[in-house]
């Protein structure tokens, strides 16, 4: 048997250690609930493809106060080989009970934006950190956002996007920034894990209740079009 210490540096390596074992009958049932079943490591998560991850998603009941409020869990939609991902922040209300994401009068809103940039919701993938409705809509909670920061890892790995495009608060997540969305806009930034050109700007949402600041959307529309351009060439 393997010593204790040894596993442990193992562990931290990510690297998997294969044991002999007795063979122990099939379970009654292969799906399981993310609490029975084990935590997924880096190097597990690295091999989920897309229906294991979404099956994964679909059964995660890390947050007891999501699990509690959520009609469903909303995975993410669009072209599995994108150019462009567009990522918020969590599912509200309408995505919650239709299971889709960007959707009402904020998706309409989106539509246009996108294809001001010169793209269309099917050419483009979307997806949120979060992957349950907060109660009331609130906020996600750190511990909420770290519980779900390696599902939206591993679906940015799967895309592997020319160019992400961060809305409202979702950019201050992604980035690790220590500031809000505002100051964050006009720059170029980099999603680390991926060294993926991220632009940020408001939310379709927030646009809705301050329609004054669809110019500075364009401005940011523009940015992402140019660094677009050089992102696939």
């Amino acid at each position: 048997m393997m010593d204790a210490r040894r596993q442990a540096y193992l562990d931290a390596m990510g690297i998997r250690v294969w044991v002999r074992r007795q063979s122990a009958p099939e379970p009654e049932s292969a799906f399981v609930s993310d609490e029975q079943a084990p935590p997924v490591s880096d190097f597990e998560r690295m091999a989920l493809d897309w229906d294991e991850l979404a099956a994964r998603v679909g059964v995660c009941e890390r947050c007891p106060q999501l699990v509690a409020s959520r009609t469903r869990t909303v995975f993410g939609v669009g072209s599995h080989k994108a150019d462009l991902m567009v990522i918020g922040e969590a599912p509200g209300a309408d995505e919650d009970h239709q299971g889709q994401l960007f959707v009402g009068d904020s998706g309409k809103l989106l539509d246009k934006m996108l294809r001001a940039a010169g793209f269309s919701r099917r050419t483009v993938y979307l997806a949120t950190i979060v992957k349950c409705r907060p109660p009331d809509d609130r906020d996600p909670e750190p511990d909420e956002l770290s519980a779900c920061v390696g599902y939206l890892r591993r679906q940015i790995e799967l895309v592997n996007p020319g160019v992400i495009l961060a809305v409202g608060t979702a950019a201050e997540s992604l980035l690790e920034a220590d500031r809000p969305t505002g100051p964050l806009r006009g720059d170029v930034h980099r999603y680390l894990v991926t060294d993926t050109p991220v632009i940020v700007t408001h939310n379709p949402a927030h646009l809705l209740c301050s329609p004054a600041e669809k110019r500075e959307v364009w401005d940011d529309l523009r940015l992402l079009k140019r660094v677009y351009g050089r992102a696939i060439t």
